[in-house]
């Protein structure tokens, strides 16, 4: 075989990425057939967009299998029951596979524990004030049922047609009833909390590894994955946070750094579809508000007596601090604004491209009742589209983690500066100042003379 016939052929070779890609494409295009219409002409089935959206982002007591709704990796559960007893089990033995006309679902079910005498029973409301967590479950007694009954009263006065499935503060619709319900002490290891632990080994991980490797091999650069990590160490702590901290880097450093691979850790570990990743951990607005609390609390902790200084009597007019305390309440208020910010900005870009990624890929379902024509130029537009979400997401996974990390840096120094430092760069501020003024007086002059000279010479 000649030259030219061994390059032909590799150039039309694919590559595992295209076929992986083409393999997809062509699955999808037969989805509708298999998924939505179903056999003999029966009723297409329609498609709960919202509820898989939200599987997605939210916490559940619960893993979820790759490619499978019915199938879910088991958690345990730890709750404190209303008498203070302390229950675990798993959150296996809150749900049942049910099947109804073909259709297999999870439903939840109660899980009934004996102990000392004493029944407790415990479930996954639905029909309640705390939808979707866990109960503890009673019978309802005569003053429990005419509480009920009032409150249903109440309800029906509204209009409300179905009053056997309606939300009633301190009751659990269940299996045709109402039982009365408690809101344990929930320390349940959920997805969420799970995915967080697996987002620490992984760190831990990483930074041990580093640290081992220049153990054994003194100062010699490390290669590949671990040079990479290397790098990007490097640039955190030398581009970001000693420019923002100066002398004070390696007090506020250890923090920083931490901060920056566990958002960055949790970010690419939400974009993996099967498990360990899956988890919506930064589009959790609980897990941004801690993380967010955390830079509140170093700042405010280590702030120097200037900083306080310049909050509770900074240096303005004195009819802006006294007496109406205009300007502390707006200093006091931006104590709060700046933790705020970056809990509110972590939260909304990832929770935004979670449901991009989402959507786009929803739209080949969604679009599958039209036909195949339909579908098959939706799918190969959804699946572009969403391949370059999941890279943008990759970028912003880094972005969102770098910003972060240096606004903290920016809020931490600012709470760092001394009086002395204050007054210093006021002084050099007031002399870079008439270093300019002189400087425009001169070439000011310069001009002047060259005009009079023109006028001398004619």
């Amino acid at each position: 075989m000649s030259n030219l016939d061994i390059q032909s052929l590799r150039a039309h070779r694919c590559s595992p990425l295209r076929l992986l890609t083409a393999l997809f494409m062509v699955v999808a295009m037969m989805l509708p057939s298999s998924a939505f219409a179903s056999e003999g002409g029966e009723k297409e089935k329609s498609l709960d967009v919202k509820g898989i959206m939200f599987e997605h982002l939210g916490d559940a007591y619960g893993w979820e299998v790759p490619f499978s709704h019915t199938s879910r990796i088991p958690l345990p559960v730890i709750v404190r029951a209303e008498d203070h007893s302390w229950h675990s089990f798993s959150s296996a033995d809150l749900t049942e596979l049910t099947e109804h006309d073909g259709h297999k679902a999870l439903e939840p079910v109660v899980k009934t524990i004996d102990r000392d005498g004493k029944t407790y029973s415990f479930l996954i409301a639905h029909v309640s004030t705390h939808k979707d967590k866990v109960v503890q479950i009673f019978p309802l007694s005569e003053a429990d049922q005419k509480d009920l009954d009032a409150k249903l009263a109440e309800v029906r006065k509204t209009g409300a047609e179905d009053l056997g499935a309606q939300v009633i503060d301190g009751y659990v619709y269940y299996d045709g009833q109402y039982y009365r319900e408690y809101r344990p002490l929930d320390l349940s290891i959920t997805k969420n909390v799970a995915a967080l632990f697996i987002a620490v080994v992984l760190v831990l991980l990483m930074v041990f590894g580093l640290v081992r490797y220049y153990r054994r091999n003194g100062l010699r650069a490390p290669r590949k994955g671990m040079g990479f990590f290397e790098m990007l160490v490097g640039f955190v702590y030398y581009d970001t946070i000693k420019a923002a901290l100066g002398a004070k880097t390696p007090k506020f450093a250890p923090y920083l750094l931490t901060v920056f691979f566990f958002i960055l850790v949790m970010n690419l570990v939400g974009l993996i579809v099967i498990f360990p990743g899956g988890a919506n951990l930064t589009g959790n607005i609980a897990v941004t508000l801690v993380l967010a609390l955390c830079t509140f609390v170093v700042t405010n902790i280590f702030g120097t007596k200037h900083y306080w200084k310049e909050i509770f009597w900074p240096d303005v007019p004195m009819f802006l601090k006294c007496p109406l305390p205009i300007m502390q309440l707006i200093e006091v208020f931006g104590i709060f604004t700046k933790p705020a910010a970056l809990c509110v900005r972590l939260f909304a870009n990832m929770m935004g491209g979670h449901m991009i990624v989402i959507t786009l890929t929803m739209l080949i379902f969604i679009l599958g009742a039209f036909g195949a024509a339909v579908v098959g130029t939706t799918t190969v537009v959804s699946v572009l589209f969403t391949i370059f979400m999941l890279l943008l997401d990759v970028l912003v996974s880094f972005i969102q983690a770098y910003v972060f990390t240096l606004l903290s840096a920016l809020f931490i120094s600012m709470a760092q500066v001394s009086e002395e430092e204050h007054h210093a760069k006021e002084d050099k501020g007031d002399a870079a100042l008439e270093k300019r003024d002189l400087e425009q007086l001169h070439a000011q002059k310069e001009v002047l003379a060259k005009e009079a000279a023109s006028v001398d010479f004619k």
